[in-house]
C-alpha cells in the first residue's frame, strides 16, 4: 500500500501535450540526450591515471578523478532534481546541460588538478539533467504506454553508461584525454539547442518553496513503501553490477587473461547488450507483470554472478562466460531499474521528481558500496572472494522481495 501524505502541494495542472501517442522521434531523442547525459559522469573511470598523471596528481589521489564527478552527481540528485517537480522543466533541463557544457569544455582546458576537480564536481551536478528528463519524459506519455516509453528513455540511459568508458578509452588512445572532454562538451551544447526545438514547456502548479520541496523529501521516503521496496531492490542490483564492473576489468588484465586495456574495452562494449532489458522491462509492466519481472530480473543478476564462478581462470572458455554473464548482468539490473521507475511514477505527477531523485539516490549509493566492496574483496580473496559479494547481493534483494510478496497476500 502506498502512503504519501505532503499538504500543501497541489497536484500538478500542466496538460500533456500528447494525451493519445507520444511521437517516437521525442521518444528517441529523450533516449539520446539521457545516454548522453550519463556518460558524462563515466568518462573519466578509465582514463582517470592518465588524467592523473597529466595534472601532477599522486598515485593516492588518483581516486579523485573519478570521485569528485560522482560527489556532483550525488548532490545534484538531492538538491536538483527535486525542482523538477517546482520550476518549468524545460527551462531547467537546459540551464543544467548549459551548465554541464561549460564544465566540460574547463575540464578540457585545465592544466591543474584544482581547476579540473572544481569542474568535475559541476559536471556531475549538472548532468542529472538526466534525471529531470526521465520523469518529463513519463509526464509526457499516455498512461497506456508510460512503461514502454520510461523503458525506451531508460534504454538510452544504460547504453550512455556503457559506451562511455569504451569510447573515452580509444578516443585518449586516438588523441588525448583532453579531447574526450572538447567533444562532450561540443556535444553538450548541440543536445541543449535539440532539446531547445523540440520540447514542449511544463510548469507544475505547487505552492511550496525550494526548503519546503526538499524538507518533503524525507516525508516521501518515509512513508511511501512502493519507493522503499523498489530502491531496495535496485540498491541491491546495482551494488552487484557496480561490484562486477570494477572487479572484472582487474581480473581480465591480470595474469588468467593478459587483456589490454583495448581488450577490456571492447569487452564493456560487448557487455552493453544488456540494454535491451529496458524497452522490454517497459512493456511488461504496462501489461501488469510488475511483479514476475522484478523476480526475473533479479534472478538474472544472482545467475550472472554464479556464471563467473565457472570462468575458470586462463581457460579457453573463460572469455565467452564472462561476456554472457556481462550481458545477463546488464539486462538485469536494467530491467529492475526501469520496473522501478514505472512503479514510483504512477504514485503522482505532483511528486515524480522528488521521487526520482530518492529512488536514484539509493541507486547510487548502492553502486557506492557495490565499488568499495568489490575492490576490497578483490584486494584481499581475489574474484573468489568478490563474486561471492556479487552473488549475494540480489540473494538479498531476492530475500526482501520475497518477503514483501508474502506479507501483500497474508
Amino acid at each position: 500500500m502506498t502512503n504519501i501524505a505532503i499538504p500543501s502541494i497541489k497536484p500538478a495542472l500542466d496538460m500533456n501535450p500528447y494525451p493519445e501517442e507520444m511521437p517516437s522521434w521525442l521518444t528517441m531523442l529523450f533516449a539520446i540526450a539521457s545516454g548522453l547525459l550519463a556518460a558524462n559522469v563515466y568518462y573519466s573511470q578509465p582514463i582517470a591515471e592518465l588524467i592523473a598523471t597529466s595534472l601532477g596528481l599522486s598515485p593516492s589521489a588518483t581516486g579523485l578523478i573519478v570521485a569528485f564527478t560522482q560527489a556532483g552527481f550525488g548532490i545534484g540528485l538531492f538538491l536538483i532534481v527535486p525542482l523538477g517537480d517546482l520550476m518549468e522543466n524545460r527551462r531547467l533541463v537546459l540551464a543544467l546541460i548549459g551548465f554541464t557544457a561549460l564544465a566540460l569544455l574547463t575540464i578540457a582546458t585545465s592544466t591543474a588538478p584544482t581547476v579540473y576537480l572544481a569542474s568535475a564536481l559541476l559536471v556531475g551536478l549538472g548532468s542529472v539533467a538526466v534525471q529531470v528528463l526521465i520523469p518529463f519524459a513519463a509526464h509526457m506519455a499516455p498512461e497506456r504506454v508510460r512503461g514502454r516509453v520510461v523503458g525506451n528513455v531508460m534504454s538510452g540511459l544504460m547504453i550512455g553508461i556503457m559506451l562511455a568508458r569504451p569510447a573515452s578509452s580509444f578516443a585518449t588512445q586516438a588523441m588525448s584525454w583532453h579531447a574526450v572532454f572538447y567533444v562532450s562538451g561540443g556535444g553538450m551544447f548541440a543536445l541543449a539547442l535539440a532539446l531547445a526545438l523540440a520540447l514542449p514547456k511544463r510548469q507544475p502548479a505547487v505552492t511550496i518553496s525550494y526548503l519546503s520541496l526538499l524538507k518533503s523529501m524525507g516525508r516521501l521516503a518515509l512513508t511511501t513503501p512502493a519507493l522503499q521496496r523498489r530502491a531496495l531492490y535496485q540498491a541491491c542490483l546495482f551494488g552487484a553490477f557496480s561490484l562486477f564492473w570494477t572487479t572484472v576489468p582487474l581480473l581480465l588484465t591480470g595474469s588468467a587473461f593478459h587483456m589490454s586495456q583495448g581488450q577490456v574495452a571492447l569487452f564493456a562494449l560487448v557487455g552493453g547488450a544488456g540494454a535491451i532489458a529496458a524497452p522490454l522491462a517497459g512493456r511488461a509492466a504496462d501489461r501488469g507483470w510488475t511483479e514476475p519481472a522484478t523476480a526475473f530480473a533479479i534472478l538474472c543478476v544472482a545467475a550472472a554472478i554464479l556464471i563467473t564462478r565457472f570462468a575458470a581462470a586462463g581457460s579457453s572458455f573463460g572469455i565467452p562466460l564472462l561476456i554472457a554473464a556481462a550481458i545477463l548482468l546488464d539486462f538485469g539490473m536494467t530491467a529492475n531499474l526501469t520496473l522501478g521507475q514505472r512503479a514510483i511514477f504512477v504514485l503522482g505527477a505532483e511528486y515524480r521528481s522528488r521521487l526520482n531523485g530518492l529512488y536514484m539516490s539509493a541507486f547510487f549509493a548502492g553502486g557506492a558500496v557495490g565499488s568499495t566492496l568489490g575492490g576490497l574483496a578483490y584486494a584481499l580473496g581475489g574474484w573468489s572472494l568478490a563474486s561471492w559479494i556479487g552473488f549475494a547481493l540480489p540473494m538479498l534483494a531476492l530475500a526482501f522481495f520475497l518477503m514483501d510478496w508474502i506479507r501483500a497476500r497474508a
